[in-house]
């Protein structure tokens, strides 16, 4: 019988905490990029995830994820609902060292913050009952069936295609979600023209992105060990040189230093890391950091020439990140690391699995968008984008001085 280890447990404690902060970091970040009259509407997305998708978790999608394997597709939801079965007692499968109630909570917070993601795209352009709406559709038809064929024994892990942190299950389900409701609610009626609302808030939410995404990747390990060490040292090393090469690129084009592009670049190289970050050697996480900064940069830009209103840059960072760092580890993975070897076949298998997510995410979200629309409006007017979300959707301001 597995005995519990009050060390590895402690471990996953911080790193819970690490990813959950992430969250409300999230809220700040995107709340600084968009203009002070919508502020508060914009973290309030965040914010309302905390809860619905906790209380969704609860009764039964942490069973959708991680319960017995119905078909390759899902989990049966019966196993763990209302966290039947999800005790202190240790399940070998999701950490043989900690308690199995402990692997729900990590994971919580991975689904937490993952629909949020997506915010950044369509910002000033759904109302709150919309979000609500669309979050709840969202998680069930996209992010459990994801999460279970990834890490929950689904089709995809049959195959042999590997996720260390959530590059596919997180970032390339948010991401091309994100290019599908950009599509569907068309562009905003007010585009700002000064930059961000408010730079202080967006290094506040940046710092906390940034700081929490240690945990994000080190916590995979499941226990406090060698393979964390390491996906903790790729973690660091990627956002660092990812950000200095994004800053390099957008310099030479804009021929000034930004801070607010530092903090983007760093966030491509955590999104592309993510999914090699147990996999790599430190010495490759450089090079993936590198690739990162100049392939996310080019599709960010790719989305402004396309007429794309990606409001926050969301599918060129997080969603190309996300599908970039996928196949990377058919590339980078050294197989004393984890056991995963790059490899022609694994980057087939890569390649495979993160297009048919990609394509899943896309296709699907545009029918729960048009779903949700058909139950009332999910579009905020743009007589509302003009005069402020903050003051129409949740009557309050972002400071007393306004």
């Amino acid at each position: 019988m597995p005995t519990i280890n009050n060390g590895d447990v402690a471990f996953m404690v911080v790193t819970t905490v690490l990813v959950f902060l992430m969250t409300p970091g999230l809220a700040f970040f995107y709340g600084g990029l968009v203009e002070k009259r919508n502020s508060l509407t914009m973290m309030m997305y965040s914010f309302i995830a905390i809860g619905v998708v906790t209380v969704m978790w609860t009764l039964g999608g942490f069973s959708l994820v991680f319960g017995r394997d119905i078909g390759g597709f899902i989990g049966d939801i019966s196993q763990y609902f209302m966290l039947k079965g999800v005790d202190f007692t240790v399940n070998p499968i999701y950490g043989s060292r900690i308690p199995f109630l402990m692997y729900f909570m990590y994971q919580l917070m991975f689904a937490i913050i993952t629909a949020p993601l997506m915010t950044g795209a369509f910002a000033n352009r759904m109302n709150i009952v919309g979000w609500i709406k669309f979050l709840v559709l969202w998680m069930i038809v996209i992010y459990f069936p994801v999460a279970h064929w990834v890490w929950g024994g689904g089709f995809l892990a049959k195959w042999g295609f590997v996720d260390y942190a959530g590059g596919t299950v997180i970032h390339t389900t948010a991401g091309f979600g994100a290019l599908a409701a950009i599509l569907f609610l068309g562009k905003r009626a007010v585009r700002p023209h000064k930059g961000p609302g408010n730079i202080a808030l967006v290094l506040i939410g940046g710092a906390i992105l940034l700081f929490g995404w240690f945990g994000f990747n080190s916590g995979g390990a499941l226990a406090g060990g060698e393979t964390a060490a390491l996906a903790f040292t790729n973690t660091g090393i990627a956002a660092g040189f990812a950000s200095i090469v994004w800053v390099i690129i957008s310099y030479i084009k804009e021929k000034h230093f930004s801070i607010v592009e530092f903090i983007t670049g760093a966030v491509a190289g955590l999104a592309t890391i993510t999914p090699c970050s147990g996999y790599v050697t430190p010495q490759g996480s450089v090079f993936i950091g590198i690739i990162a900064a100049v392939a996310c940069f080019i599709f960010v830009h790719l989305a402004k020439s396309l007429k794309l209103d990606d409001a926050l840059d969301v599918w060129g960072v997080h969603g190309m990140g996300g599908f970039i760092g996928t196949l990377l580890i058919g590339l980078f993975a050294v197989s004393a690391v984890n056991g995963i070897s790059a490899s022609f076949n694994q980057f087939i298998v890569q390649l495979y699995g993160v297009i048919i997510v990609a394509a899943y995410s896309f296709i699907l979200t545009f029918v729960i968008l048009k779903i949700c629309d058909m139950t009332g409006t999910i579009r905020v007017s743009p007589e509302v984008q003009k005069e402020g979300l903050d003051k129409n959707l949740l009557h309050e301001k972002f400071s007393v001085e306004e």
